[in-house]
């Protein structure tokens, strides 16, 4: 079984029920049928295939739901009807109206507490007095509105939970990103000051080295020589510094563990290769994956595990978010997906969606691509000319 929460053990002591009435009926009180047995047999068969496809979930307030609650309604009135004498049989009237929330807004289950009140009336009215009727419709009509009440009471539960649970997530994801965004701006402030000013200085440094080694005296121009080569190797690591400092960025697997790390339910699970190397605009498209993976698999597929990998593969970066929840065979993307549909495209990568089991996610960047995009933008600003291999430029100095 996929999910143990009270919901589906709920259901399970409903099905119970339904199919202990049944046999109590077989046993004690099958003179009480005013119709052939086998024919109340066939009813009571139809009755338990549309109470399991309406526990299946048919949808809320779709056509399939009505036609299910609808023919369900029938059923049960005509089980009780024609089984007057069996005097738990009404009980199901109450599973009815209880499993009417979950597929009809409150309007429509009014109607079918209703129409259950009055079959249960009914009923007891065919063999006893209309004080008698009256008093069990009274009951019936009570049992119902208490369980629809309780039933409601879970829902609204049930809904605030998962509100709860993607409103963390996006504020999870906000902090990832805002924290990401922080770190990307201190690198860049970082690789400025060391462009701007060693930079700087030690250009002049070389080229100053380079004019006082045309001077007068063999002893000091080997040492300005040795000089020279320093400061252009000092020269050298500062622009390797600068360009390590804007490539690099933070962990994946540290910011999806951060995204996902408070989350109960689904129980996420992470797992990023060692030699997955992702830059700053792959890993915002990457959380916001993960971010509308999780916020689908607790809102819609609810799902209790999710699974989420990424590995590189052939030079490019493969994330796949598998969950174990409700899936669909025909995948219709509403917002969140379209948006991460655009994400991953305007990063030149490919999305795939798959709901046939559970639901998967897979996308593809090409680190090539945007690592070119990105360096291609950075070098705009980039005015340091290497020094190695390339002319001096020297000043002119008086006497020189």
């Amino acid at each position: 079984m996929r999910r143990t929460d009270p919901e589906v053990w709920a259901g399970i002591a409903m099905l119970v029920v339904v199919l202990g009435i049944g046999a109590l009926v077989l046993i004690a009180a099958a003179g009480s049928v005013t119709v052939p047995l086998g024919a109340w047999l066939g009813v009571f068969a139809a009755f338990v295939l549309v109470t399991v496809g309406i526990a299946l979930g048919p949808g809320f307030a779709t056509p399939r739901a009505y036609t299910l609650l609808g023919a369900q309604v029938v059923l049960v009135a005509t089980l009780v009807l024609t089984a007057p004498g069996a005097g738990w049989l009404p009980i199901l009237l109450v599973v009815v109206s209880a499993l009417s929330v979950y597929v009809a807004p409150v309007r429509v289950v009014a109607v079918v507490v209703a129409v259950n009140t009055v079959v249960a009336g009914a009923a007891v009215g065919l063999r006893g007095s209309v004080t008698d009727a009256l008093l069990t419709a009274t009951i019936y009509l009570l049992l119902q509105v208490a369980s629809v009440g309780s039933t409601l009471a879970l829902q609204r539960e049930r809904r605030m939970r998962e509100q709860l649970a993607v409103a963390h997530v996006e504020l999870r994801a906000a902090a990832v990103l805002r924290d990401e965004s922080t770190r990307s701006e201190e690198r860049l402030r970082i690789a400025r000051e060391l462009h701007d000013v060693l930079g700087h200085q030690l250009t002049v440094l070389a080229l100053e080295l380079e004019t006082a080694s045309h001077q007068d005296g063999e002893r000091a121009r080997e040492h300005v020589v040795r000089a020279k080569d320093v400061a252009r190797e000092l020269l050298g690591d500062v622009r390797a510094t600068v360009g390590e400092l804007r490539r690099h960025a933070p962990s994946l697997e540290e910011s999806l563990g951060s995204l996902v790390e408070r989350v109960a339910v689904p129980r996420v699970r992470v797992a990023v290769d060692g030699g997955v190397t992702v830059d700053e605009e792959q890993t915002v498209v990457l959380v916001r994956v993960v971010q509308e993976a999780l916020t689908n698999a607790i809102r819609h597929a609810e799902a209790t595990v999710l699974d989420v990998t990424v590995t590189a593969e052939e030079g490019r970066v493969r994330l796949v978010a598998q969950d174990d929840g409700w899936g669909a065979a025909r995948v219709e993307p509403g917002n969140g997906l379209r948006g991460i549909e655009e994400r991953v495209r305007a990063a030149g990568g490919t999305v795939r969606l798959d709901g046939r089991s559970g639901f998967r996610v897979e996308v593809e960047l090409a680190p090539e691509r945007l690592a070119a995009r990105a360096e291609h933008r950075r070098a705009g600003g980039d005015v340091l000319a290497s020094s190695r291999g390339t002319a001096p430029v020297r000043p002119t100095v008086p006497g020189a």
